[in-house]
C-alpha cells in the first residue's frame, strides 16, 4: 500500500511544479515579447540608437505621423507635422504636441509602433518622448520631439522594396497609479 502513496505523492509534487513554472512563463511573457519585438523590430517595434550612421542615401521614404490618445486620458495629442520626406541614413527630427485638458495633473505614457511592419526593423529612434512618463499638469501644453532615422538597408532588402511610406503611430495612455500617487502628494496652492 506504501507505493501507491509515494507514487501519488510524487504525481502531486511534479503537477505543482508544472502550474508554478506555467505561472511564472505567463508572468514573463510580456516582458519577454516586448524584448523580443525591440530586438528584432517584429510587429512594427522600431529599434533606438545612440546616433545615425555616416551614409545617406539619396531616395527619400515619407514619413507620415499618426497620434491617438485612449479615452480615459484628457490630454490633446497631435503630430506637429503630418509628413516629412527623409533620406535613410539621415537624423530626423518631429514634434508632437501634447495638452492637459483637465484640472489635475495626470501620468501619461505612450506606445509607439511602425506600418507597415516589415519597415519596423529599419525605423530607428535616437530619442522619444516615449522612453518616459510625461507628467503634465493642469492645462499645460508641451512639444514632444521625436528623432530618429531609417536605416539606408531598407533600399537594399529584398521584402521593403515596394516601401514608399511609413507612418510612425504613438497611442498615450494613461498611467492611472503613478496620477493618483502625483495628486494625493500634490501640495495645495498657497
Amino acid at each position: 500500500m506504501r507505493p501507491p502513496r509515494r507514487a501519488n505523492a510524487a504525481t502531486a509534487l511534479l503537477l505543482t511544479g508544472v502550474i508554478a513554472g506555467m505561472l511564472g512563463l505567463t508572468a514573463a511573457a510580456v516582458p519577454i515579447y516586448r524584448l523580443f519585438c525591440q530586438v528584432t523590430g517584429y510587429g512594427g517595434t522600431t529599434r533606438i540608437a545612440e546616433q545615425a550612421p555616416e551614409a545617406v542615401a539619396e531616395q527619400t521614404i515619407t514619413v507620415r505621423f499618426n497620434a491617438d490618445v485612449d479615452p480615459a486620458l484628457p490630454w490633446a495629442f497631435a503630430p506637429e507635422q503630418r509628413q516629412i520626406e527623409v533620406r535613410p541614413g539621415e537624423q530626423s527630427l518631429a514634434f508632437y504636441r501634447a495638452r492637459n485638458r483637465s484640472e489635475r495633473p495626470i501620468v501619461g505614457q505612450a506606445l509607439y509602433n511602425v506600418t507597415p511592419f516589415k519597415a519596423g526593423p529599419y525605423f530607428t529612434k535616437i530619442a522619444c518622448f516615449c522612453f518616459d512618463e510625461q507628467v503634465l499638469q493642469p492645462g499645460e501644453e508641451v512639444d514632444m520631439p521625436v528623432s530618429f532615422y531609417v536605416d539606408p538597408e531598407i533600399l537594399s532588402d529584398p521584402d521593403t522594396q515596394d516601401v514608399h511610406t511609413i507612418t510612425l503611430s504613438y497611442t498615450f495612455f494613461m498611467l492611472e497609479d503613478e496620477t493618483e500617487a502625483l495628486v494625493a502628494n500634490r501640495q495645495p496652492a498657497s
